[in-house]
């Protein structure tokens, strides 16, 4: 295999661990729409952290070799679809970001809430089904896919 070749598994990697990494996210945030237990709360909540990780190995791992790959096959760094990835990637993380901040609040309410008898809450049910942390999750995942589509296509290259 050549540099390019090796290049591009890892970036391809990141970019597998960036996507599945939200997908597993978004898929236990579902799940914990669906729960009113505190405790299966918390579990689900606390799960999305190991997606979080994959989610930052695979943002690393994507970009960095993404930036060598577009030396690497003679792109510019200033080529319009580079420069809009790049500012998506930046835009999908920081919304994740601030989603998963917001969510840290439940956390702590499902905590303590599961640690004093584990009984339904509907100030817990309204954290889990906050509007704003939602959009901005999903809206993260949103985001990277309109990432992947630029990196597929290329538009303008």
């Amino acid at each position: 295999m050549n540099t390019y070749q090796w290049l591009l598994v890892f970036h391809v990697t990141g970019a597998f661990l960036l996507l599945g990494g939200g997908a597993i996210a978004a898929a236990l945030s579902l799940s914990a729409l669906g729960r009113e237990r505190p405790s299966e709360i918390l579990l689900l909540f606390g799960l999305i952290r190991i997606a979080v990780v994959a989610i930052s190995v695979g943002t690393a791992l994507a970009f960095v070799f993404g930036l060598w790959l577009v030396h690497e096959a003679g792109y510019g760094y200033f080529d319009g679809w580079v420069i809009a990835a790049f500012v998506l990637l930046i835009v999908a993380n920081a919304m994740g970001g601030a989603g998963g901040k917001r969510d840290q609040a439940t956390v702590k309410l499902a905590g303590d809430l599961a640690a004093s008898g584990d009984a339904p809450s509907p100030e817990l049910k309204a954290r889990v089904h906050d509007p704003i942390s939602l959009a901005l999750s999903y809206g993260s995942g949103l985001v990277l896919i309109a990432v992947l589509a630029l990196m597929v296509w290329k538009p303008g290259a």
